[in-house]
């Protein structure tokens, strides 16, 4: 972990806020704490170090509780399938604030570490295995029932967040007047191509599983032994596996990123899993791209431009069957 270099003597609000969460949970005071500093743009993060104990303390606005309790299950059912991870000590609200308390890992996340890149995307390939095989129910992002492992996904116009309903609303949106359309994203013989994938994917009876949601090397710690932890599930999701994962690293090497050819085909092997096996995985990004633009022109139109141009690679792909995505 990445201290802040010219830390200011006066602490910031938030920083407070962080050693009196850690201060009342530990029943001590705290002697120092300091931000984590590149590794996310979504909570505030503190390590927070005590005469007994270095925490940590992520903080987010009060509507992130649901997100964090979210977390905290996961990491705990993950961590008892083997999975390792920071024990989550406490989760709850400070301040109007939401935080969640965990416990501080020594080591380098995957970006920094010395070890391999293929080596880690490989233990998450194992990973992700046992997490995709952990017992869930429904359908979504949001957990419903702890109990039961229970997730769902938030109903809009269109579709009732069921599975079914996510496909249904992405062919009935291939439409005539399909901002898609105008934005080159499909043409019309495209979106008649991309409704006879989506109506294929309809009828296919897919296995569900927790995913993870954001498997990359700043969410992966490695310890000075070489063990690799699994950080930050806030994306985590229950969705079609493997495919939700591997679409997702997909997309990351489309756009640029981690993995390389060499860490793809590592995680891959982890998991146990050849691509061969996985036929529907094109069309389900293309699904997941159109979903996901259209999110955007509905609720983040200056994303709509990023969003776009990925939904058109998506399409080119997906569209001609083209699987040498990874050549060169």
């Amino acid at each position: 972990m990445e201290r802040m270099d010219g830390q200011a003597s006066e602490k910031d609000t938030a920083a407070l806020r962080a050693e009196r969460i850690a201060a009342e949970y530990l029943g001590e005071r705290v002697r120092d704490s300091y931000p984590i500093v590149g590794k996310g743009m979504v909570n505030q993060v503190y390590v927070v170090e005590a005469a007994s104990r270095k925490l940590v303390v992520r903080m987010n606005d009060a509507d992130a509780y649901a997100s964090y309790r979210k977390e905290q299950w996961c990491i705990e059912q993950a961590a008892a399938a083997g999975v390792p991870g920071p024990e989550v000590l406490a989760v709850g609200v400070a301040d109007e604030k939401a935080y969640m308390l965990q416990s501080f890992l020594a080591g380098e996340d995957g970006v920094d570490a010395a070890v391999p890149k293929s080596a880690i995307w490989r233990q998450l390939g194992e990973y992700a295995a046992r997490i995709h095989a952990i017992p869930v129910k429904g359908y979504g992002e949001n957990l419903e029932d702890p109990a039961t492992g229970e997730f769902r996904s938030p109903p809009h116009p269109g579709s009732d967040g069921s599975w079914a309903g996510y496909v249904q609303y992405n062919i009935d949106s291939l439409t005539e007047r399909d901002p898609l359309l105008a934005l080159g994203v499909l043409t019309p013989a495209t979106s008649a191509a991309a409704r006879g994938l989506f109506e294929r994917l309809k009828r296919t009876a897919f296995r569900f599983g927790l995913a993870h949601g954001d498997l990359s090397l700043k969410n992966a710690m490695v310890d000075p032994s070489g063990r690799v932890a699994m950080l930050d599930w806030g994306n985590a999701e229950v969705t079609v596996v493997p495919h939700g994962d591997v679409m997702q690293l997909l997309q990351l090497r489309l756009q640029g990123g981690e993995p390389d050819m060499e860490s793809y085909d590592a995680f891959l092997e982890g998991y146990g899993v050849r691509e061969e096996a996985l036929p529907d995985l094109l069309p389900l990004l293309l699904l997941r791209a159109c979903d996901k633009l259209r999110w955007a022109l509905d609720r983040r139109p200056e994303l709509t431009a990023s969003y776009a141009a990925f939904a058109k690679q998506a399409a080119d792909l997906a569209l001609a069957g083209d699987r040498g995505y990874f050549a060169g």
